[in-house]
């Protein structure tokens, strides 16, 4: 699966460049990521918490000339909450590095470490992280966007839907809001746009005996007695709410992995809510194996989706 991640990507890439794979020539230079190593800077690993004894870490992507403060994307991966790592979605970046963002690229804790909740307490964290230390690698919290694939468009939904209130942020380490004996969280920014690639979005409708039911979410509610109400507090259908930042949502109709009714069941809600939102059917589309023009047609939608909310998205040259 991860092969055909960093094919997509890369195809996105000549995209975002002002390029596009027909009739461009191999020799043909992209002066952007000819000087990529040179102008930009990558602090692999820094670890944003510390839960079950493990050390969750992060990689943060910096452009060149950060005077001013910089949009920053989060970017969460896939693997059905159960498998999969940060490194091998690295290369989803780029696109916007391309665009002069800032990029934090997330771990959290899979099923093996600790069951559900912890994957979307971690990430809610990490979004914390990038609010409290925004000042040293400027980044911009007004302009944060959260995007990830499968489990991890799941992971994106829910740290930009979720509210402090929810419980879901006790834990984040740094500054709190209230004293030491006090009940608060530390600080957490509000996302300007969610980005999700193919992401469940109803936990609750993967369980035993659902008609969706998938093993890989069964695995990661665990045998909690409250499995149900569980599943339910981390399903994104369950946070449609007003306030809640506009939502793309990308999703193939023949998905085998992800039901396509999770994206049109999410949408139908933002909808019938008047709510911002776009959902992108890729006809025929599976797991997110999309063709180059498939791909072209996605990041298209993505740019524009971005610029309507107020978001840069012309390459940097």
């Amino acid at each position: 699966m991860t092969s055909r991640f960093v094919r997509q990507t890369l195809g996105a890439l000549f995209l975002v460049c002002g390029a596009t794979s027909r009739g461009l020539a191999q020799t043909t230079p992209i002066p952007w990521l000819d000087r990529a190593s040179l102008e930009y800077s990558v602090s692999p690993n820094v670890v944003y918490r510390t839960a079950n004894n493990v050390d969750l870490k992060l990689d943060v992507y910096l452009p060149p000339d950060r005077k001013a403060k910089t949009p920053v994307v989060m970017l969460i991966h896939g693997g059905g909450w159960v498998a999969g790592n940060k490194d091998e979605g690295s290369l989803w970046v780029l696109p916007y590095l391309a665009m002069g963002w800032a990029a934090v690229n997330v771990e959290y804790r899979l099923a093996g470490v600790s069951n559900a909740p912890a994957a979307v307490q971690d990430c809610r964290c990490a979004l914390s992280w990038i609010a409290q230390n925004a000042d040293e690698y400027r980044f911009d919290t007004s302009r944060i966007v959260t995007t990830g694939w499968s489990a991890g468009g799941h992971l994106a939904l829910t740290t930009g839907m979720l509210e402090p209130r929810s419980g879901f942020d006790r834990g984040c380490p740094g500054k709190r809001t209230m004293d030491y004996w006090g009940a608060g969280a530390a600080p957490m920014p509000k996302v300007a746009a969610i980005v999700n690639w193919f992401g469940i979005t109803d936990v609750a409708g993967m369980l035993e005996g659902a008609p969706n039911a998938r093993g890989y979410a069964i695995e990661w509610i665990g045998d909690a007695p409250n499995a149900f109400a569980l599943a339910t507090s981390v399903s994104p259908l369950a946070m449609v709410r007003p306030g809640i930042p506009p939502i793309l949502t990308i999703h193939g109709d023949q998905d085998p992995w992800v039901p396509y009714s999770d994206g049109v069941r999410l949408h139908e809600a933002l909808q019938k809510a008047g709510l911002p939102n776009q959902l992108l059917t890729i006809a025929g589309g599976k797991h997110g194996d999309f063709t180059s023009a498939e791909n072209d047609r996605i990041w298209a939608t993505i740019r524009e989706f971005l610029r309507k909310q107020g978001l840069p998205v012309e390459p940097t040259r």
